[in-house]
């Protein structure tokens, strides 16, 4: 599969200023992509849904199925979700994969790491693994992100009809993991009583994104409204399902507070629903107009949402790249600076945006 180049000479204005910018097609017919990663400045691997991870060459093409991939639970919102390479991938190789995992009446969001060669995976080792499993198949997080110092964060969901556990600590569910890169429980972890518990009171996180600064930023699909966009502090409830601004799916109310006592408050929320998966930080020079400020992806309104940023504050939200017009997956800056959008569905693709 070859790269197809197209040219789209646009002026894009937001937050006050104008982009001159060009997409590029990378890469077409994917199987539902739901992450990419960057092993160089040109060559990057890409999760499928399904179970599939490929690698993609400087050139586009796009490998056959790497060999060594677990098996994943593949139903519903279940599949191989991120792909992140090691801190120090360059000497030893390693990349971390999250996916479902195990039988349909007991799965569980699970994290593995191993070694990556040329078209396989070996040394497979689980690192984490949610406690206690579940038996539906939605909900999962599963974004990855190193903080800044050197420690793995995982996003869990909260299983959908477990959604009051995601107030408990004593379990995996809609929580902000954190662990050491072998899976055991770091020092500075908020909860002597749950060690690897970061933060807690998520509904279904799908962008997890570090600053340079080591600002934590998550965002979470609501129920019907109410998707958030938090900066996520250990030791923090984030609400969920004590307070939301959504409603439930039938029009009732979850709860009747929006705020209350120890529980934070999102630095942006959405409704109606945008669906949000994928977010990033951009801090590359090719567009220096947009250093610090917010992208996400919008699976329902088919958008790449550009938010301007005051330090943690949102001062403006604009719909960018409106050409490639498809649910978006997955949203990353590449080592020099451009932006990578990674769509859904059984014929996804990967565009690069460059000046």
């Amino acid at each position: 599969m070859k790269r197809l180049l197209v040219l789209l000479s646009l002026t894009l204005t937001t937050a006050g200023h104008a982009s001159d910018y060009q997409v590029e097609t990378i890469a077409q017919d994917l199987d539902y992509p739901w992450s990419i990663a960057f092993l160089s400045d040109d060559t990057m691997l890409v999760t499928e849904l399904s179970g599939q991870l490929r690698r993609i060459a400087a050139d586009g093409t796009v490998s056959e199925p790497l060999s060594g991939v677990p098996e994943v639970y593949f139903a519903g919102q279940g599949g191989l979700f991120d792909v992140l390479p090691d801190p120090g991938f360059e000497n030893n190789g390693k990349i971390y994969l999250s996916f479902s995992a195990g039988p349909p009446d007991a799965n569980a969001t699970t994290v593995v790491r191993a070694t990556l060669d040329t078209s396989t995976i070996s040394g497979v080792e689980t690192v984490f693994s949610a406690n206690p499993t579940k038996s539906t198949p939605v909900h999962y997080g599963g974004r990855l992100a190193w903080a800044s110092d050197g420690s793995l964060l995982i996003t869990t969901g909260d299983g959908f009809d477990l959604r009051e556990h995601a107030q408990a600590r004593s379990n995996h569910f809609g929580k902000t993991i954190r662990i050491n890169p072998d899976g055991t429980a770091p020092a500075g972890n908020p909860f002597s009583d749950a060690p690897l518990v970061f933060s807690y009171g998520h509904r279904n996180p799908q962008g997890l994104a570090v600053a340079a600064d080591g600002r934590i930023f998550q965002h979470e699909h609501g129920p019907r409204g109410g998707d958030e966009i938090n900066l996520i502090e250990a030791g923090r409830n984030y609400g969920w399902p004590a307070i939301t601004y959504g409603v439930d799916y039938n029009g009732a109310y979850i709860s009747p507070y929006t705020e209350y006592e120890g529980m934070e408050q999102p630095v942006h929320d959405w409704t109606p629903s945008i669906g949000p998966s994928g977010l990033m930080i951009y801090e590359g020079d090719m567009f220096p107009e947009w250093q610090g400020d917010l992208f996400a992806g919008a699976l329902i309104d088919g958008e790449v949402r550009h938010l301007a940023m005051d330090g943690n504050r949102v001062t403006s939200e604009t719909a960018v790249f409106p050409e490639i017009n498809a649910r978006i997956r997955d949203v990353r800056q590449s080592p020099d600076g451009s932006i990578f959008v990674v769509t859904d569905g059984p014929q996804g693709a990967i565009y690069r945006v460059y000046r």
